[in-house]
């Protein structure tokens, strides 16, 4: 009875919101972010993301990291407003078929479930991009990791850029003032860089990402060379047809979302270029790691507040968002 009661105070709520936004025509001025949006509009939302989110990383402990990147590739192109899950068609170019993101990118049919479920229960309330930042939030605390109060209150974008996708998100072949810059163009430090990339102790990724730490004497490597990794990695992508094998970025504690990421780098074991030129391309970086390794709940501490950081970038500037009833199409 009282779950009935909760539907039909979503339902009514979430009614007059619809009105609102189709008054507006299904655009509403972005706005600050803030705890406890939904509080009386979709009291179960939080609920029902989480549930699909559990459901998905038990049937597959790699969907956390997965939901986690969607999140990252989502704010790096113009904020966090859905933009990366917009399908293309004849008249529309979306982001999926970037060079980042093209058949790399998994996930996208749980954001679905999600939101389906979401528009029975509270049509047209629960923004796509609220959803991600939500999944990603409890990917990480499924896998082990912190978790922390998620600003809500995104619109959904009614545009996309692959440009932006192709240029914005950081390479696996970055080195560390390459990762600065893209990280210092969409507003955040060398010290949420180095937190956020925290977030490869959890996930898989392909040889054809980590060709050049194959040879060992790549710049990255510098004096971090770990002989027997590489050759692990050697034997790994060799042979026809192995652009598609994956090997897990953190081989120690793969599902675990913990500082086991850290420790890797300084044993010479980062699996991307992007993730060993931590250690060896910068001092700053490299004095950052040796803290998280010493210290986890460091780590975890700048690692929630980045993701705070980085899951606030464009609410400010959403003047012509909108709540999507389908994540993958315009309203």
């Amino acid at each position: 009875m009282a779950m009935q009661l909760v539907i039909l105070l979503c339902l009514v709520t979430s009614a007059f919101a619809a009105k609102v936004n189709e008054a507006y025509g299904g655009d509403i001025t972005g706005s600050p972010l803030g705890i406890g949006i939904y509080q009386y509009s979709c009291p179960e939302a939080e609920n029902i993301i989480f549930s699909w989110v559990e459901q998905a990383v038990s049937s597959d402990p790699r969907m956390a990291a997965s939901l986690l990147r969607l999140h990252f590739h989502d704010c790096f192109v113009n904020g966090c407003d859905a933009s990366v899950l917009l399908d293309d068609t004849k008249n529309f170019v979306g982001e999926k078929t970037a060079a980042p993101n093209v058949n790399s990118l998994r996930g996208f049919e749980v954001i679905n479930e999600i939101k389906s479920e979401l528009e029975l229960v509270c049509p047209q309330t629960v923004s796509c991009a609220d959803i991600l930042a939500a999944a990603a939030r409890d990917s990480v605390l499924l896998s082990g990791g912190p978790t922390w109060e998620v600003q809500m209150g995104r619109k959904d974008s009614i545009t996309a850029s692959k440009e932006g996708a192709n240029n914005n998100i950081p390479g696996p072949n970055s080195t560390v003032d390459m990762l600065v810059a893209k990280f210092e163009n969409v507003g955040l430090t060398l010290q949420d860089m180095v937190a956020l990339s925290g977030a490869h102790t959890i996930g898989k990724a392909r040889c054809s990402t980590f060709r050049s730490r194959l040879q060992s004497n790549g710049i990255s490597d510098g004096p971090y060379v770990n002989a027997e990794f590489v050759a692990s990695l050697q034997q790994l992508c060799s042979g026809q047809d192995n652009r598609n094998r994956i090997a897990h970025l953190d081989l120690a504690t793969p599902a675990t979302f913990d500082n086991q990421y850290y420790i890797n780098l300084l044993s010479g074991e980062g699996l991307l270029p992007s993730d060993q030129t931590l250690v060896n391309g910068n001092d700053q970086t490299r004095q950052i790691v040796e803290t998280y390794v010493e210290n986890p709940f460091a780590f975890f501490q700048d690692f929630k507040n980045s993701m705070i950081k980085m899951g606030s970038l464009g609410s400010v500037t959403q003047s012509n968002g909108q709540i999507r009833r389908d994540c993958r199409t315009i309203n």
